[in-house]
């Protein structure tokens, strides 16, 4: 049923099935086996009616019969141990594709561009790895099985009944076109039922991963009984699609039942008026009615497939959709590496613009000479986080370019360009489990003597050893055991221990209070020694650290100098640290 898909999502199930070819030829084979065992059963109970039951009636022994009932039994062991191989096999072939699918997705996922996910929510992202993955994984588990046994036993038992006896044949297959019709209608109900279904459940998992992550906005704004009131009719919802779903099965499963059961009442009158008249044996008769038991009952496992295979169908093109998109920031075919990264960051005629077009960099030079440390200040939305995510290549210029030491940033691979710039954002992300283990995030293979050395030479050693298991402490979720300002230290740590020869730090004081501020300043001290800085912030006491402060407005510099002489003048700068003091004093 591959024909089915869309071209997308043919292409990635035929690249996951690839590499299991020969295990998918064997698990046809032994499923022929096990049905061809399984069909074999009916005709030898005619065998055993018509060959074995006579003589023993004329005064013969029972070794026809016996010989018939030991084909029988060794006939049902074939399907019993074909099956459990079959299972067996199957089990792993689908968990091996599984497997593979989520390394796929969860891989692709983080090599995406940031503007990618700037559009994509986190539910959504846990609904492809979550509900998507489990609908391929019910087609893999049971669909295929079901479906292949299925066909092959209809198309068998077909053959076997005209070979059996022709006219009593015809009589059993006659209502096939009202089953036709019957699921051709099931079929194309089912496909908009399951379609609703899928929409609405991947609705309630982006509503409640977006509630639980927000969990602190929601209770700050007593936002509970509003996302309540979202999630009872996004679960409503999600219900009554499953509710269409069961009347469907209700309709479709009761009705083939019936059908198979008016044939076999009108086979067992007409087969039974032959076998009268000497046309049809009882042994044929007997055989009829078994494998039409055995012809119908395929029909509602079809229906069922087709309705797990919608639903992996429409789960498969979404998740080959996300591994379709590209990022916007492209990796180069010829990486360029940099042994020792000096920290020259230069803008020629850079032009940035977001999604929406508007720009944000109308034309940018700038050079920031090795080792100096600088400092952007300005309103909301002058550009300097901009600035600071084209320098950690998060997004490329739409024009002119950002070169590194004189080099291109799109020319650099990954790993130089991530070893030579490390950004330190206000959120100073977290990762569960210990601080050491934070602490190493950009260094994985740093033996504990270098955390520590990290950690005290930027001042966290304190007050993680006084923790109730020093550096093992486990941090909770996103860092919740730790403060702010002790979050924002290990973050620091996490950054002296990486060492880059580009260090950006977007307003990492501005949640902190004033002690913790002089904590981090001084740590930022220790930080920046010896490498090239860019400091975003909007509290001025962290610009007095700075060699150079560059006030922009509109995407544009419009004042340059170092702090002291930009105070003493009349510029925007001057105004700004004028109203920090008056602020200051207010407050003191």
């Amino acid at each position: 049923m591959s024909f089915l898909l869309r071209d997308r999502s043919r292409r990635l199930l035929g690249d996951l099935l690839g590499p299991y070819r020969r295990q998918i030829i064997v698990l046809v084979a032994i499923i022929v086996t096990c049905n061809v065992a399984s069909l074999s059963i009916p005709y030898l109970v005619k065998v055993g009616i018509d060959a074995g039951i006579p003589p023993m009636l004329a005064g013969s022994g029972p070794g026809t019969l016996v010989t018939v009932v030991a084909a029988i039994l060794v006939a049902a062991a074939v399907q019993l141990v074909t099956r459990q191989v079959f299972l067996r096999m199957a089990g792993r072939l689908g968990q091996g594709i599984l497997l593979e699918l989520r390394r796929r997705v969860f891989d692709h996922f983080q090599r995406l561009s940031l503007s990618f996910h700037d559009g994509y929510t986190s539910g959504r992202v846990v609904s492809r790895l979550t509900s998507d993955i489990d609908a391929i994984s019910e087609m893999l588990q049971s669909g295929f099985d079901d479906l292949v046994t299925a066909v092959l036993t209809l198309v068998g038992t077909a053959v076997l009944l005209l070979a059996l006896d022709v006219h009593l044949g015809l009589v059993a297959l006659l209502p096939l076109p009202v089953l036709a019709l019957f699921t051709r209608w099931f079929r194309r109900q089912s496909s908009i039922v399951y379609r609703r279904t899928r929409e609405t459940v991947a609705l309630v998992i982006v509503h409640f991963v977006e509630s639980m992550t927000g969990m602190r906005a929601v209770q700050a704004f007593r936002r509970e009984p509003r996302n309540q009131a979202i999630f009872s009719r996004l679960n409503t919802d999600y219900r009554d699609a499953n509710m269409r779903s069961m009347r469907l099965i209700a309709v479709f499963s009761p009705g083939v039942k019936l059908i198979g059961n008016v044939t076999i009442a009108a086979v067992l009158l007409y087969g039974g008026t032959l076998a009268v008249q000497g046309e049809v044996t009882v042994g044929v008769l007997a055989a009829f009615l078994l494998y039409l038991r055995q012809f119908y009952e395929p029909m509602q496992e079809i229906s069922q497939f087709y309705n797990t295979f919608q639903s992996a169908g429409a789960a498969l093109e979404k998740l080959s959709g996300v591994l379709e998109e590209r990022p916007d920031v492209a990796e180069p075919a010829d990486p360029v590496t940099l042994d020792d990264p000096r920290g020259r960051i230069e803008f020629r005629d850079v032009e940035f613009s977001y999604l929406d077009g508007t720009p944000v960099l109308p034309r940018l030079n700038l050079v920031v000479p090795a080792g100096q440390t600088v400092a952007l200040v300005g309103t909301t939305g002058a550009g300097k986080t901009t600035l600071a995510k084209l320098v950690s290549r998060f997004y490329d210029p739409v024009a002119g370019r950002v070169l590194l030491d004189g080099v291109d940033l799109r020319a650099l691979g990954e790993e130089t360009r991530h070893a030579a710039i490390v950004l330190v954002t206000q959120e100073n992300f977290l990762f569960s489990g210990t601080v050491a283990d934070n602490i190493r995030f950009g260094r994985p293979d740093a033996s504990m003597a270098d955390v520590v050395a990290a950690a005290r030479a930027i001042g966290a050693d304190t007050f993680v050893s006084a923790l109730p298991e020093g550096y093992d402490t486990q941090v909770g979720k996103h860092g919740g055991r730790l403060s702010a300002g002790q979050r924002q230290l290990v973050a620091f740590a996490r950054a002296f221990l990486a060492d880059p020869a580009v260090l950006i730090l977007d307003e990492a004081t501005s949640s902190l209070d004033v002690s913790s501020e002089r904590l981090v300043q001084r740590a930022m001290q220790t930080v920046l020694t010896d490498r090239t800085a860019l400091i975003i912030a909007h509290r001025l006491s962290t610009v007095e650290i700075a060699d150079r402060v560059l006030v922009m407005d509109g995407g544009r510099i419009v004042e340059d100098g170092p702090p002291a002489e930009l105070i003493g003048g009349t510029g925007r700068f001057a105004g700004l640290h004028r109203a920090w003091l008056e602020s200051i004093s207010e407050h003191g």
